[in-house]
């Protein structure tokens, strides 16, 4: 296999050469400059096409650009539309068309894709046809509904947003006086032909970030109405970080150590304050990075740091704060503290905070865009996400891995509370959590949280309070559920690492991935290259909240021009 794909690389030159000229209709060279950007030619799905290069491309600017584009072209002949919510791709936006004009829609279609190429499809998968040929759209004339795309990339190439991140359209037929959908939604499938059109802002049909405007698109009142299913409580993000390299951190580290060893409370464990659980390889510039390309949703969020702030990162921002320990902490002699499980025990104390957030660590990224119906139920419930791992039998003891003994801690508490045992530890994942329960949990749990906030390095006698007594206290008062998401965890120290991110790579197929290590590696210098240069192709967009000028290859955000949205 390994001399086949050898093979096939050492003639992919010539081969792309071939494609890339007819995909670019006989053009020598496939970098184009153009009005709209700079023509590139990319390969999706196994073909070479057409696309856009756009400096801070993200998934849902190019959605977003998609149904802007349309709605313009739209608007500009005078066309009968209107948007729609609810269909059966509840992430893509949708426009409908009465098809008593579909001739002349497709007529229009065709004229935009010759200034703008592009591309039609129908089916599941979709298959990709050129906007502009005729024989395109003869062939699709039969399907009700179609998706058209303006491919977009970023410069360096590695993102490429082509069909999944379209826009559908639907044509619906007139009978008797209405108009009628030809596929189910959530909300109406038939409507009066004569009725009343109304304007709503185009980011209620597709998403955008709340730092972010989009124009407005014609659509029926029934659409604008929100629906049961509707997440319409805002949702934050808190990180927890820490700057191992800051020497003042590593002195207070040290004599609180010092200290500990000196008072007769005894050696720690081995992993509870080793250097790679502090180990920063810039993980959180590229976990905002996933936070900006997909999770628009997402409206504020908070840095816990112990006085530290990213050089890198701009805390002028709307809607980022870094907060330091001292803001938080219930009893400020539990400062300074080294233990992520007493950090995690006072989240809920973060002024300004939502009742329902996200809690990650930096390790922790989102793959592939995610909605918040994957942490959230639209009633408020959260949901939890069980690993196969085991929490180990017998109470907790020094031996123990910290981890573990945490695990034991937490099941004692709900046994106590529920009569049930629990058995399995969480997965690596973002934590979905709610201030309410957490506060509830602080009052319920007195004298363990106490304990729990005044452990300056993780002991046999923590509980892990936000990554697992939540989830289980907030299942045991039918205040969550157990949910599924499609997650990939990835040792660092594991032989086979380096194998894992390029899978993770090529297929980008996770919903959150988490990388970590808990040990110190052989070899830093090569896995924390092998790192900067994974993260750096995941996620080669820069985020908002980096400054310009000191972010690597930092690049301008996307205009209004380019995307179809804009910043305040």
């Amino acid at each position: 296999m390994r001399t086949s794909v050898k093979r096939s690389l050492a003639s992919a030159d010539a081969v792309r050469s071939a494609a890339v000229v007819r995909a670019m209709e006989g053009r020598r060279g496939a970098d184009v400059d153009t009005a709209d950007g700079v023509r590139r030619v990319v390969k999706v799905a196994g073909k070479f096409l057409r696309a856009v290069e756009v400096p801070g491309a993200t998934e849902w600017a190019a959605r977003a650009r998609n149904l802007h584009l349309l709605v313009s072209f739209l608007e500009e002949a005078g066309l009968d539309y209107f948007c729609v919510r609810g269909t059966g791709s509840p992430r893509l936006p949708c426009v409908a068309v009465p098809a008593r004009l579909r001739a002349r829609f497709e007529e229009l279609l065709r004229l935009a894709f010759a200034e703008y190429p592009g591309y039609v499809g129908a089916g599941n998968p979709v298959q990709l046809r050129p906007g502009s040929a005729a024989a395109s759209w003869r062939a699709l004339r039969e399907k009700p509904v179609l998706r058209v795309v303006w491919i977009v990339c970023d410069p360096s190439g590695n993102l490429v947003f082509g069909a999944e991140s379209g826009c559908e359209i639907e044509f619906w037929d007139e009978r008797d006086g209405t108009l009628v959908a030809p596929r189910p939604n959530k909300v109406a499938t038939e409507i009066p032909a004569d009725a009343g059109r109304c304007w709503g802002e185009q980011k209620r049909f597709s998403v955008v970030p709340g730092l972010y405007t989009t124009g407005h698109a014609r659509t029926v009142p029934e659409f604008l109405a929100a629906l049961p299913d509707d997440h319409l409580f805002p949702i934050d993000v808190v990180y927890t970080w820490v700057d191992d390299s800051d020497p003042v951190w590593r002195r207070n580290r040290e004599r609180a150590r010092g200290h500990l060893t000196s008072s007769g409370s005894g050696e720690l464990h081995e992993q509870a304050a080793n250097d790679s659980r502090y180990t920063s390889r810039d993980e959180l510039r590229y976990s905002l990075r996933s936070i900006h390309q997909y999770a628009p949703w997402v409206r504020d969020i908070y840095l816990v740091t112990a006085g530290q702030v990213p050089d890198w990162l701009r805390t002028d921002l709307p809607g980022l704060r870094v907060v330091d320990h001292r803001e938080i902490f219930a009893d400020p002699s539990a400062l300074p503290t080294f233990n992520s499980h007493a950090i995690e025990s006072q989240l809920h104390h973060i002024p300004g905070l939502s009742e329902h957030f996200l809690y990650l660590n930096d390790d922790v990224f989102f793959g592939r865009p995610v909605e918040p119906g994957h942490f959230f139920h639209p009633n408020g419930l959260t949901k939890f996400f069980q690993s196969k791992a085991l929490i180990p039998s017998g109470r907790a003891s020094t031996d123990d891995l910290p981890v573990n003994a945490a695990g034991k801690n937490s099941r004692g508490l709900i046994a106590q509370q529920f009569g049930t045992v629990i058995s399995q530890k969480m997965k690596h994942t973002p934590h979905a959590l709610r201030r309410s329960v957490l506060a509830e949990i602080e009052q319920v749990y007195d004298k363990a949280h106490r304990v729990t906030q005044h452990s300056r390095f993780r002991s046999p006698s923590d509980v892990p309070i936000a990554s697992s007594l939540h989830h289980y206290y907030a299942y045991g008062s039918a205040r969550a559920t157990v949910g599924d998401i499609r997650y990939v965890y990835v040792d660092l120290a594991d032989r086979l690492a380096q194998r894992r991110l390029d899978n993770l790579l090529a297929r980008r197929n996770f919903d959150t991935f988490c990388m970590n290590d808990t040990v110190t590696a052989a070899d830093p210098e090569k896995q924390a290259h092998m790192v900067a240069t994974f993260l750096d192709t995941y996620f080669p967009v820069p985020s908002p909240y980096e400054a310009p000028v000191q972010a690597r290859r930092s690049r301008p955000l996307p205009s209004r021009g380019e995307l179809g949205v804009t910043t305040p």
